[in-house]
């Protein structure tokens, strides 16, 4: 997956539709006070021109605040599971409840998941969402559960859960494939983020295809392309394309 931040807008709509699509519960206020809220997916809202230049070694906390008054210069970065070929969730479950899929995503089991959260408590990314109660029983009671998702699996009490690059509709696009002896064409799986994006900032595809578009398109923006925390070698499979600085003369 790429991301270009340069064209979100934080409206939001990405996690919108991930709840809708994914069967993701609502916890309330109160939970979320408490972070226990259940979002696959994150905007996470940054301020003022970051450049702060810490090479002379001077102090690095707290960070200088970059805000002008009056300015405002705002930038959005959605944050979801990041997928990692090396990721730290991983390693530490105990019953191999998130595992790596030939295809490069980081799998969940619900059905062999035992809570114990550590995979939550190594995720650098803070992406894994762990079901403190039977939220489905309370966002859904009776005949609204005809409202659910039937391709996306309710999660239970006591499980951990987080974004799978919605699977499902890869599954559906898969059978086509499979009936005609060919692979999935780049273009035939839309996540739910990337179909209801307004500005068209997600792009999803086959990162071993060299010619899908998110491969493209983290080629042709070069130095803007970055993993996040990348430094961490976790080998993210979401890149995302930095925000372009424009002066008061629409120049970069």
């Amino acid at each position: 997956m790429t991301i270009d931040n340069d064209k979100c807008t934080g409206c939001s709509s990405c996690i919108a539709a991930c709840y809708v699509e994914n069967n993701v519960s609502i916890v309330g206020e109160k939970q979320a006070i408490r972070h226990r809220e259940m979002t696959w997916l994150r905007v996470e809202r940054y301020s003022g021109d970051g450049e702060v230049d810490f090479s002379d070694g001077s102090e690095r906390r707290p960070t200088p605040d970059g805000e002008v008054l009056g300015e405002v210069n705002t930038r959005h970065l959605p944050m979801l599971c990041q997928h990692c070929g090396a990721a730290p969730c991983e390693a530490v479950c105990p019953v191999i409840a998130t595992y790596h899929t030939d295809e490069g995503i980081n799998g969940m089991v619900y059905n062999r998941c035992v809570g114990t959260r550590y995979c939550g408590n190594n995720c650098t990314y803070k992406v894994r969402r762990f079901n403190y109660f039977d939220y489905g029983r309370k966002n859904w009671p009776g005949l609204l559960g005809m409202m659910l998702n039937p391709d996306v699996t309710v999660r239970g009490q006591g499980v951990m859960e987080k974004c799978s690059f919605c699977v499902q509709r890869i599954q559906t696009a898969r059978q086509p494939a499979k009936d005609e002896g060919r692979d999935i064409r780049d273009g035939e799986v839309l996540t739910a983020c990337q179909q209801t994006c307004a500005s068209n900032a997600i792009s999803f595809g086959n990162v071993r295809d060299q010619q899908s578009q998110p491969v493209k398109l983290a080629e042709e923006a070069g130095d803007r392309a970055y993993h996040a925390l990348q430094i961490l070698n976790t080998r993210p499979a979401v890149t995302y394309l930095a925000q372009v600085k424009r002066d008061e003369n629409g120049g970069h």
